[in-house]
C-alpha cells in the first residue's frame, strides 16, 4: 500500500521559493512540520541567482546571508554612448550552494527530491508514485502557469562558467555590456568574476520570442572572451532558459490557471517583477510573510498569497508600462537606448527600480524629458497596457 505522509506545510517545488519558504518557516516556526517536495535531483536545479544589497530588507537578509557565494562592491555598466561604475553591493548565490545548504539546515525527512507530483488540492499532495502527503495546507512553487493570459515579452539568456587559462581583469561585475551587437532584440554580455581564472558569462536577449539560439549565444560569448583576452580552457558549467516579462494581462486568470484556490508563490505566483524577471526579492519578501502568519491551513495560505500578489501585480503596473515601451514602442535593434538613458539616473533610483519599489517621484524622472523612443510610439504602447 503506498505510503501516506503527513505534515503541516507542503512546499510543492523546490526552487528558490519554496526553498526559501522552507528555510524561514524551518527557522521561525520550528513546531511547523515540512515537506519540501522537488521532482528534480537537487534543489535550486541548475541556476544562478544574482542581487543587490539593497533587494533586500535589512531585517531578512538573514535568510540570504548563508547561501551568498560571491559578492563585490560595485558594478559596471556599458552602453554605445554611455559608461559608469556604480557603487552597490552585488551578490550571487549559486543552486548547488542552496541545495547543500537546506539539505544540512531542514530537518531530517523533509526535503523530497526525484518525486513527480501527478496531482494536488490545498491539502494533498499525489505522487507520482501513488505515495500521498497530506498536509494542513499546501504551497505550489512548481514555476510558471498558464502564461496566456498575460501579454508577455521575453529575457533569455545563455549562460557559462568558464575556467580560464589566464587570469582576467576584472575588478566587479559587468551588469549590462550593450556595446556588443544589438541582435534579436536588446542584447547585452553579463559577466562576474568568481574567482582570478573562474569567470561567469551570459549573452541575453529582450526577445519577442522565447526559443534561444543556443548555438549562435555560445559562439558570441566565446567571441567576447576572446576579445577581451580571456582564453578559456574549459566550460565548467553552463544554463539557458527564457523568462518572461510582462506587459499587461489578466492576473485573475493567470492566478486560477495555476490552480483554483491552491496557494502560490514565486513565478506560479506572478511574484516576480515585470521588466526585469527578478524573483529572488519577492521570493525573501514571501518567504517571510509566510513565516510570520498565524494560518496555515491551505485556505489561509491561499488568501495571504493571493492577497500579497494581487497587491504586488497593482503596484507593479509601472513597469510593465516600461516593459511595453521597450518592446514596442522602440524597434527591436533601438531598445539599448531605452535602458541607456536609464542607467543615467540617480543611483539610489536604479537601486529601487530592481528593488521593485520605486516611489513616485522616481516614476516621474524615469518618465519625463526626452524619451529616447518616439512619443507617438510611446504614447500607443502605454495605452496597450491598459487595454
Amino acid at each position: 500500500m503506498p505510503a501516506i505522509h503527513s505534515c503541516d506545510v507542503a512546499i510543492v517545488g523546490g526552487g528558490l521559493s519554496g526553498a526559501l519558504i522552507a528555510l524561514a518557516l524551518a527557522r521561525k516556526r520550528p513546531d511547523v512540520r515540512l515537506k519540501l517536495i522537488e521532482g528534480g535531483p537537487a534543489l535550486g536545479g541548475n541556476h544562478l541567482w544574482s542581487f543587490f544589497a539593497s533587494d533586500i530588507a535589512p531585517a531578512d537578509r538573514w535568510l540570504t546571508a548563508p547561501l551568498v557565494c560571491h559578492g563585490w562592491k560595485g558594478y559596471d555598466i556599458a552602453f554605445p554612448a554611455h559608461r559608469r561604475t556604480l557603487d552597490a553591493f552585488y551578490y550571487s548565490i549559486e543552486s548547488t550552494r542552496l541545495d547543500l545548504y537546506a539539505r544540512t539546515t531542514l530537518p531530517e525527512g523533509t526535503v523530497m527530491t526525484r518525486r513527480q507530483v501527478s496531482d494536488l488540492s490545498s491539502s494533498t499532495v499525489i505522487l507520482a508514485d501513488g505515495e500521498q502527503v497530506e498536509a494542513g495546507g499546501v504551497i505550489d512553487c512548481r514555476g510558471a502557469g498558464d502564461l496566456s493570459p498575460l501579454d508577455l515579452g521575453w529575457q533569455k539568456f545563455l549562460g557559462r562558467e568558464l575556467a580560464l587559462g589566464e587570469p582576467h581583469a576584472l575588478a566587479r561585475p559587468i551588469v549590462m555590456d550593450a556595446t556588443v551587437e544589438q541582435i534579436d532584440g536588446y542584447r547585452f554580455m553579463y559577466a562576474l568574476p568568481f574567482a582570478a581564472t573562474r569567470l561567469f558569462l551570459e549573452d541575453t536577449y529582450y526577445s519577442d520570442g522565447p526559443e534561444p539560439d543556443a548555438a549562435g549565444m555560445r559562439e558570441r560569448i566565446t567571441a567576447y572572451a576572446a576579445a577581451n583576452d580571456w582564453p578559456v580552457e574549459r566550460i565548467l558549467r553552463e544554463e539557458i532558459g527564457a523568462l518572461p516579462v510582462v506587459m499587461g494581462g489578466d492576473f485573475e486568470a493567470y492566478w486560477t490557471s495555476g490552480g483554483n484556490g491552491i496557494a502560490k508563490a514565486g513565478v506560479r505566483g506572478a511574484m516576480f517583477h515585470p521588466l526585469t524577471s527578478y524573483s529572488l526579492p519577492d521570493a525573501v519578501r514571501t518567504a517571510s510573510l509566510v513565516a510570520k502568519a498565524t494560518d496555515l491551513s491551505g485556505a489561509g495560505l491561499h488568501d495571504l498569497l493571493y492577497r500579497h500578489a494581487r497587491q504586488c501585480w497593482r503596484d507593479r503596473g509601472f513597469y510593465r508600462i516600461l516593459t511595453a515601451m521597450l518592446f514596442r514602442a522602440a524597434k527591436p535593434e533601438e531598445r539599448y537606448r531605452v535602458l541607456e538613458r536609464f542607467y543615467t539616473l540617480d543611483p539610489g533610483l536604479i537601486a529601487r527600480f530592481y528593488a521593485g519599489q520605486s516611489t513616485l517621484f522616481d516614476r516621474l524622472r524615469v518618465l519625463s524629458g526626452k524619451p529616447p523612443v518616439p512619443i507617438g510610439r510611446a504614447i500607443s504602447a502605454i495605452r496597450s497596457t491598459r487595454r
